[in-house]
């Protein structure tokens, strides 16, 4: 795919501006993209435009995210040393190819539908993870994409906290300025506009570590513990903190920080939102431990369950970051913090109802896959646990579907889904999954982890006996049953886990946070009046 790309200057969070050429640097928000379509007359028109001073840019491929991330200057730590090329450590890469996989399949015109959108802003095409929703069919679409990528990663692809946290800071910023007069929105809509031009990944950090759970952010006795800002200049301000588990953030251009809770009167240093990129000075991640990460080192293709995909977390710390006024989205309107928290809640809930089913195709299919090869297939509790596991999957999906079914526009425009039936769905996804594990294990029987690793296997020696005494049906080899039981341990207690089973508990909120979202907006007062209405009650 060609892309015609000239030299921009991009703000640095130092103040300074720096040239800079090349498709994965482009950090001004003035740059143009053009879809395929416009791609295909493009000699003329984008020479033109080049010339012009504006760089031309389509859908990036797979390949052109992968380049675009080796340009940036992400300060990674992991094991206690820092990590100079994150694109290629081991550990690491799966997870970058889970957010390339997105890419990938935005290129595939089988898919075209739903993995890509029309911009509201530019009108041109854009990969549908940068979209803001138009529709009920918008976030119905969305459920299905989330499920079609996890369907062909079988792990966390890192792109929905992005795209959750576009749309709830586009209505919730729309609304700050409606009663202050503040230009939030408008900061928002051009940053945007610069994301969906550059086809960039962009990160949502949200979850603050709070410290003491009891006292409120100023209280903190160290305040640095819920993220702040720790100074105000003509152009901008400057934060400190730190986001904690955040999914994808060694893997994005750009994070949309977000403030973790409603705040307080007290707590208006705390109550602010903005963007800045991922490798802005002052920025740095520590990459958190996931079960049987080691064994990518290993040089094994078995033994690690997925070879090509995977996820991540990291603490990011914010050390005294500046942010340009033009990046700012909420800063000191504290009453809108909550608003913020609760639609960016809400839409991260409604994706769990996606993207954990797709996960969730897989850990069927390959239960399924794994009792064929133990030859217990035809067994009437096999077919009946693969049932179960089928019902519980859906049923997660419905959930997702309904609440994007049922959803409205904002005062902004762009629609949010059915708050209630989200939290429903998040507070399902935070026991069906464990369910879906549970029989999938069952199913499996204890080789899944008691299997031999690759190197025996392939070992002159040993290799005969653990190829003669572990296999299950004759007419499958020993190499593929051991390939499919450490997919369902990689899934259900390996490096795939966190994301499949703990962050089915923990993300978007821990399962008291929807009920209690649920409670608050179940209408009890509503169903208590329609029984009295039947009961002829009077009062």
């Amino acid at each position: 795919m060609d892309c015609f790309i000239v030299g921009q200057f991009r703000k640095r969070n130092t103040r300074a501006y720096e040239f800079q050429k090349g498709p994965a640097n482009q950090k001004s928000f003035g740059c143009i993209a053009a879809t395929h379509k416009n791609l295909s007359r493009k000699d003329a028109a984008a020479t033109k435009m080049a010339a012009k001073g504006t760089c031309v840019m389509a859908l990036m491929t797979g390949e052109q995210y992968v380049e675009s991330m080796r340009k940036l200057n992400l300060q990674v730590y992991m094991f206690g040393k820092k990590i100079e090329n994150p694109v290629d450590d081991p550990i690491l890469r799966p997870s970058l190819n889970s957010v390339k996989a997105t890419y990938d399949l935005a290129q595939d015109p089988e898919y075209a539908d739903l993995m890509t959108a029309k911009s509201i802003l530019t009108g041109e095409t854009i990969n549908r993870f940068t979209h803001i929703h138009q529709s009920t069919d918008d976030l119905i679409k969305k459920v299905k994409m989330q499920r079609l990528c996890g369907q062909k990663t079988a792990a966390c692809f890192q792109r929905c906290v992005g795209m959750d946290a576009f749309n709830a800071v586009y209505s919730t910023t729309y609304e700050t300025d409606e009663k202050y007069g503040t230009h939030y929105h408008e900061n928002f809509k051009k940053f945007l506009q610069y994301v969906q031009e550059h086809d960039y990944t962009v990160d949502g950090a949200m979850t603050d570590p709070k410290g003491d759970r009891s006292l409120p952010p100023h209280l903190q006795a160290d305040p640095d513990l819920y993220l702040r800002v720790v100074e105000k200049r003509p152009d901008g301000i400057v934060v400190r903190g730190a986001k904690a588990h955040q999914t994808g953030f060694v893997n994005s251009h750009e994070v949309i920080v977000m403030p973790t809770q409603a705040m307080g009167e007290d707590d208006k240093d705390y109550a602010v939102a903005f963007a800045v990129p991922t490798d802005a000075k002052g920025i740095f991640m520590i990459v958190g431990r996931q079960s049987c990460d080691t064994r990518k080192l290993e040089g094994s293709e078995i033994d690690v369950g997925n070879s090509e995909f995977g996820g991540t977390e990291a603490l990011v710390i914010f050390d005294d970051v500046f942010v340009p006024n033009e990046r700012i989205f909420l800063n000191g309107e504290n009453e809108f913090a909550g608003v913020l928290v609760e639609r960016f809640a809400g839409y991260h809930r409604q994706s769990y109802g996606g993207c954990k089913v797709g996960v969730g195709d897989v850990l069927i299919g390959a239960a399924a896959v794994a009792a064929d090869f133990n030859g217990a297939q035809k067994a009437s509790h096999i077919k009946d646990k693969l049932i179960e596991m089928t019902h519980l999957n859906e049923t997660l999906y419905c959930c997702g579907i309904a609440c994007s079914a049922e959803g409205r526009p904002t005062k902004s425009g762009n629609y949010l889904i059915d708050l209630l039936l989200a939290n429903v769905c998040k507070q399902n996804v935070t026991r069906f999954p464990y369910e879906i594990a549970r029989l999938a294990e069952d199913i499996a029987g204890g080789l899944m982890v008691t299997a031999p690793s690759e190197k025996d296997l392939k070992d002159p020696f040993l290799g005969k006996y653990v190829d003669k005494y572990f296999r299950g049906v004759n007419a499958v080899s020993t190499e593929n049953r051991l390939r499919i039981m450490r997919l369902i341990e990689n899934l259900t207690l390996g490096a795939a886990a966190v994301g499949y089973r703990t962050e089915s508990m923990h993300g978007a909120g821990s399962p008291q946070a929807q009920r209690i979202m649920i409670s608050r907006q179940g209408n009890l007062a509503m169903k208590k009046k329609l029984a009295k209405d039947i009961a002829k009650i009077t009062e």
